[in-house]
């Protein structure tokens, strides 16, 4: 074999390459592509049909029109359940965050028997199903009222503790995340100088977690925000949330106007991961 055929087939291999090189990028780019758009499609649905002009969910609709969202809030029961789900979530995620920031500094920092166990105990929510949890709340607030006379279902004291249980798990994890990565030597170069424990907690340490709680906050207002399966199960006349004012209308329309209502939710929740991520950047902690 001369040199000329061994170029001719070096060439034809390095073809190759470059033809199997291309393939294999198309199909990773068009599985990539299928994912998001499978994962965005019901995203682009709920907002097209937000902006149907008919009171029937029909295609193709006969117009378009923004009358849908001032419907959505002219309506009582979506504002009540508006309001009454930001101060569940607010309430819930301070409770969550005082009681979640001390649990992750000793469950990193600490070394006591049953560790591991208080751990998992802490983090049980995630895995438990809401229908689960709630039955579960629901049952112990029936058995309170009984022993007590304090009645907690159906009120926002209620709500939010049965909440709490959802946004403790987020900050512990988010924040001992945090934790087990930050530099330990600094709090003691703070306190080899004098820096009294509190001092040093306000001064060092807690700028330097700030991104895990700030994240904790973030998610944790959310989750108590969005939630169903354990708000079903402690609504009552006069106190429902958002997800069960949608509910409920549902039970008598199917107009776009529940479609509005999820736009306005979908904004409010990407509003709050955008900003959050414009000053913590979540993709270093989450």
């Amino acid at each position: 074999m001369n040199w000329r055929t061994a170029v001719g087939f070096a060439s034809d291999a390095a073809s190759s390459g470059v033809l199997a090189t291309s393939i294999w990028r198309f199909l990773y780019y068009f599985i990539v592509l299928s994912v998001f758009l499978f994962m965005f499609t019901p995203v682009i649905f709920v907002f097209w049909v937000s902006v149907f002009e008919n009171a029937v969910i029909t295609f193709p609709p006969r117009g378009y029109s923004l009358k849908w969202f001032s419907n959505a809030w002219a309506a009582g029961a979506f504002l009540d359940g508006f309001l009454t789900s930001v101060k569940i979530g607010l309430f819930a995620m301070i409770a969550g965050l005082a009681l979640g920031i001390p649990a992750s500094f000793a469950l990193v920092r600490g070394r006591f028997p049953g560790r591991e166990v208080l751990n998992t105990f802490l983090l049980s929510p995630l895995i438990v199903p809401g229908i689960v949890a709630g039955t579960a709340i629901y049952i112990y607030f029936i058995q309170l009222e009984l022993w007590t006379g304090v009645r907690m279902i159906s009120t926002l004291p209620g709500f939010v503790m049965a909440h709490v249980a959802l946004t403790i798990p987020w900050t512990v994890r988010l924040v001992s995340s945090t934790l087990v990565g930050m530099n330990k030597s600094l709090e003691e170069a703070a306190m080899s100088l004098g820096a009294r424990p509190l001092t040093t907690f306000t001064r060092v340490t807690l700028p330097t977690i700030r991104p895990g709680v700030f994240a904790a906050a973030i998610f944790s207002f959310i989750v108590s925000f969005t939630d169903l399966e354990m708000s079903l199960f402690l609504a009552g006349p006069g106190r429902t949330t958002l997800q069960i004012a949608m509910l409920q209308y549902l039970e008598w329309k199917f107009d776009p106007t529940i479609a509005a209502v999820s736009v306005v939710q979908i904004l409010l929740i990407g509003a709050c991961l955008l900003i959050t991520d414009r000053f913590v950047k979540l993709s270093r902690i989450v």
